[in-house]
């Protein structure tokens, strides 16, 4: 009762003896891992991938006691050879960043065959550098469009019309084109943000000087809806998922500036849109918030707006054919489970957000592996048509027209659409967690029942099959 059977703390882990690798091999080796990992973590995939993609190429070339730190700008690998020996420590810096979902997969691929069947490191070397080099699926003015019919899918499940479509579809273009020059010139992300927002503003601001000197077409619009969708359009690229699960997953540095990253690039928003609202306002020319809601639209058009949301995002981040199905398929499950909770069953917004992306998660996560598509690619896309674009730009239009409580007003919408992407996330990620959970217990049952089948005969020891 009293004298303890075993050691008071857990067994320390102690080198035991170096491993065969020789130094050339070992640093070779180290640098194709570091160079996956980097490629793994600017294309958006979740730390705790990259750390375990470092290991397992790491560890099929006969490299143990490695040890991966990650942040979310570098990668440093350190490899201990033994106690008479220095240890080996490299790390790499992410330069850039892009959304490329084929590029994930075929990393993962990859990564998948050389630990299955390891080939010399150099060509290891050689079909990486191909995977890397490879062209996108999709040529850049197909990019341009999906991002174009996104934003005009928005509008129309908005309750646009017409000449709002097809001005949210040319400003969209122009967000796009005007991004990735901007991009290309070296232009921060944050002050990119800042241009690509007040280009829908500027065109809503147009539509009301329209309406102004009477053309009929723009008397009918609601301009609001032009900056509703621009604004999801911009929320659709930011890393929301991928922070929750880093934070689920223990990686907290990382987490934590993926989640700074989204408030700053969701602050540029804000400043681009208020710009632009704040000239409109001075100049007698506001812009006023529809009180028109998607639920008022017929249940088709929102299934289809949201099927054309999702396919359209996956389709700007490269993502391949079956991703892009089971993103649109999920997508439209993800909206209908949110707005049955919202409207049947009277949960918040919030909430029904927050479970609506869990079910995405959870199902997204269980075939994936089936139909060999990313779990991230389609959870990220799938969601795409839950973001509060709209409560966004309320909270702005709030905080600059609403008087002098104006500024708490639209502090508090916006902490509602924050809390609502926050819900996202969280349910996201608590559903890709369940859907593992699930598929390790089925994992382990398989192992006890293949176990079980190859068990010596109790009666006769020989170890034949039991019938």
């Amino acid at each position: 009762a009293f004298r303890p059977s075993g050691p008071p703390t857990d067994e320390l882990p102690v080198f035991a003896a170096p491993d065969s690798t020789d130094d050339a091999t070992a640093r070779a080796v180290i640098d194709l891992a570091l160079r996956a990992g980097i490629a793994l973590l600017s294309t958006g995939a979740p730390a705790a991938d990259v750390v375990a993609t470092v290991l397992t190429l790491t560890r099929a070339y006969g490299l143990s006691s490695v040890h991966v730190d990650i942040t979310f700008t570098s990668i440093a690998v350190s490899y201990q050879r033994g106690p008479h020996a220095d240890p080996m420590t490299v790390m790499k810096v992410v330069r850039q960043r892009s959304q490329d979902f084929t590029r994930l997969e075929r990393l993962r691929e990859l990564v998948t065959d050389l630990s299955a069947h390891a080939i010399p490191i150099d060509e290891a070397k050689v079909r990486f550098d191909a995977v890397v080099r490879a062209p996108h699926p999709y040529r850049r003015w197909v990019v341009t469009g999906a991002s174009a019919v996104l934003a005009a899918a928005v509008a129309l499940l908005i309750g646009a019309g017409p000449l709002i479509i097809a001005l949210t579809f040319a400003s969209a273009v122009a967000i796009d084109r005007l991004k990735f020059a901007l991009g290309r010139l070296g232009v921060a992300a944050f002050f990119a943000q800042c241009v690509a927002a007040a280009i829908p503003t500027a065109v809503a601001t147009a539509v009301v000087v329209a309406a102004r000197e009477g053309v009929p077409i723009a008397t009918a619009a609601s301009p609001s809806l032009i900056v509703a969708a621009g604004i999801v359009l911009l929320l659709s690229g930011l890393s929301v998922v991928g922070a929750a699960e880093d934070a689920l997953q223990g990686y907290y540095v990382t987490a934590g500036a993926r989640a700074f990253e989204v408030v700053v690039l969701t602050f540029g928003i804000v400043i681009g849109v208020t710009t632009v609202l704040s000239i409109g306002n001075r100049i007698g020319l506001p812009i006023a918030v529809s009180s028109r809601t998607y639920l008022d639209q017929r249940l088709v058009t929102q299934v289809t707006c949201a099927a054309l949301i999702a396919a359209a995002f996956a389709i700007s981040a490269y993502a391949r054919g079956r991703a892009v199905a089971m993103s649109a398929v999920l997508g439209v499950l993800g909206w209908v489970v949110a707005t049955t909770l919202e409207t049947n069953f009277g949960f918040g917004t919030a909430v029904s957000a927050t479970l609506a992306a869990g079910v995405v998660g959870f199902l997204a996560r269980a075939g994936s592996r089936r139909l060999g598509a990313s779990a991230l690619a389609v959870t990220t896309s799938a969601i795409v048509p839950l973001l509060p674009g709209r409560a966004v730009y309320q909270g702005i239009s709030e905080m600059i027209g609403a008087g002098t409580e104006g500024p708490l007003l639209g502090l508090t919408t916006l902490a509602g659409a924050g809390i609502t992407g926050l819900g996202l996330a969280a349910g996201v990620s608590l559903g890709t967690y369940a859907a593992g959970v699930v598929s390790a217990w089925r994992h382990g049952r398989g192992l006890l029942a293949a176990t079980a089948a190859v068990a010596p005969s109790p009666a006769t020891g020989d170890g034949k099959t039991k019938d």
